[in-house]
């Protein structure tokens, strides 16, 4: 498992998984979980974007508080997992991980940076916020509504299920109605996690064209 351990700004070492990209290369992603954790749906996130060209590195955040976390996606487990994204862990410090992941890759070309769930917000949060990066794609992230109201540095696209129970259409319109330059929102016919086949809402459509236009993105960003 090509899983190393870096030192972030703090001083902590944390997991990080690191996929090298097959064939040529074409820039770094720092990649950001779910409130699950750098589970084997991640994991297999990472391998699919590195068989596409990328170095990828998702770092466990989460690794300080819960080292080593995975959980599923219900009972016990998601709820740890909500406990450690809105309580134990700072939103912030997320921010200064990805930070260091991306500095890390900075030297060898364009880095993107791509989140989900928790990780949608944090990748709206590094566009807005972070330095070096190229592009990104944030896919359901529920705190992005409400954090509209800065405008991403670069240029960045987002995935929303229109049936998505955890983010109401009205949060999602407010992001639209910024209609900010560097923004791109995209509404699918599908629900909540609707990229991961490991969850009831998996949309295998929506899915695909999500990550064709994450790809695009990147393509015309350097990547």
């Amino acid at each position: 498992m090509p899983t190393i351990n870096m030192t972030m700004s703090d001083g902590a070492e944390i997991a990080v998984y690191h996929a090298q990209p097959g064939g040529n290369r074409r820039g770094g992603l720092v990649l950001v979980q779910e409130i699950f954790g750098v589970t084997d749906h991640i994991r297999s996130l990472c391998d699919d974007y590195a068989k596409d060209g990328f170095e990828v590195l998702a770092p466990a955040v989460f690794d300080r508080e819960h080292p080593g976390f995975e959980a599923e996606y219900s009972g016990d487990g998601f709820a740890r997992g909500v406990e450690l994204a809105s309580k134990l862990h700072p939103f912030d410090l997320t921010l200064t991980d990805v930070q260091t992941c991306i500095d890390s890759l900075a030297d060898k070309g364009p880095v993107f940076v791509v989140g989900y769930c928790y990780g949608g917000s944090v990748a709206w949060k590094a566009a807005t916020q972070l330095q070096n990066v190229a592009a990104v794609s944030g896919y359901y992230g529920s705190m992005i509504p409400d954090a509209a109201n800065e405008e991403p540095k670069v240029p960045t696209i987002l995935h929303f299920g229109k049936n998505d129970d955890h983010i109401p259409m009205d949060g999602v319109q407010k992001v639209i109605d910024k209609d900010w330059p560097n923004a791109t929102v995209y509404v699918y016919e599908a629900g909540h996690g609707f990229n991961s086949d490991r969850r009831d809402d998996y949309d295998v459509e929506s899915a695909k064209l999500a990550k064709q236009r994450t790809l695009e993105l990147f393509a015309a960003n350097g990547g």
